[in-house]
């Protein structure tokens, strides 16, 4: 949503010392009178982070050469994603060239009192919060607002017409259906059907032998993702299917399920 132009909420400062990917690191200091500034709280690891990845690259290519820095923090939903390592691979495996500021600790995430993943703030050239967004959705009146943002900084921006929705679900106005909730592993452990041995850990159950194997006892949605690492797969991340998964050997890593709305 658009924040009223009376009130001046001012961008905080990126804490020192933090990881970054992309770049070696960024001050908003810096960016103030110079960028407008659009930063995404996100999560590699969660499906309607990587849903709306499309729209900030997008924006990043065209809005970039004209103003605008587009900033991603990584705020990792599960323990796996606290490694930087991963997390660049992940960039670099979804095309994600913008700078990637790590926040394993959630330091960032708490200077904003972010309320989830992903969560949007748009910031003008002079670092006043423009716009504010979490979760998916509302794509045409944020490119709209960073048109306005960009010419401030740019007077000869002639902007291109907005993209068109990338899903059918994108579409201003379309109203979807509740999806189930996410289910977030032990804890939601009774939500589940399993077979075979599989032992709690941190954030995860794990197969204790091949064979074992797990579905969630019902779901009404979209799709279904589930959440996976350890032994037995190419990279941690989210695995598209029907809910069924099945360990090929001890040490897979169910970290959960995530699961999209229905139009």
């Amino acid at each position: 949503m658009r924040v009223p132009d009376e009130a001046d909420i001012r961008a905080p400062e990126f804490p020192p010392k933090m990881e970054w990917v992309n770049v070696a690191f960024l001050r908003m200091a810096k960016l103030v009178r110079r960028e407008a500034t659009l930063i995404e709280f996100f999560d590699f690891a969660r499906i309607n982070s990587l849903r709306t990845l499309p729209y900030l690259r997008a924006w990043h290519d065209r809005y970039g050469g004209h103003g605008l820095r587009v900033i991603g923090v990584h705020c990792p939903g599960y323990s796996f994603g606290t490694d930087g390592e991963w997390v660049a691979a992940e960039a670099a495996r979804h095309g994600v060239d913008y700078a990637v500021l790590l926040d394993p600790g959630f330091e960032v995430w708490r200077e904003y009192a972010n309320k989830g993943w992903p969560g949007r703030y748009l910031f003008d050239v002079d670092g006043r919060l423009r716009w504010i967004h979490y979760g998916e959705g509302e794509y045409l009146d944020c490119e709209r607002t960073i048109q306005e943002v960009v010419a401030a900084v740019d007077p000869e921006f002639d902007p291109p017409p907005p993209l068109d929705p990338i899903r059918p679900e994108d579409a201003p106005g379309v109203l979807l259906e509740a999806q189930t909730a996410d289910i977030a592993l032990p804890a939601d452990r009774d939500r589940l059907e399993l077979s075979g041995d599989w032992l709690d850990g941190e954030d995860y159950l794990e197969a204790a032998a091949a064979g074992a194997t797990a579905r969630p006892l019902s779901f009404d949605a979209g799709s279904a993702y589930a959440v996976l690492a350890g032994v037995g797969i190419d990279r941690p991340g989210l695995y598209e299917g029907d809910g069924t998964v099945t360990a090929a050997e001890a040490g897979l890593r169910l970290h959960g399920y995530q699961f999209t709305p229905k139009t």
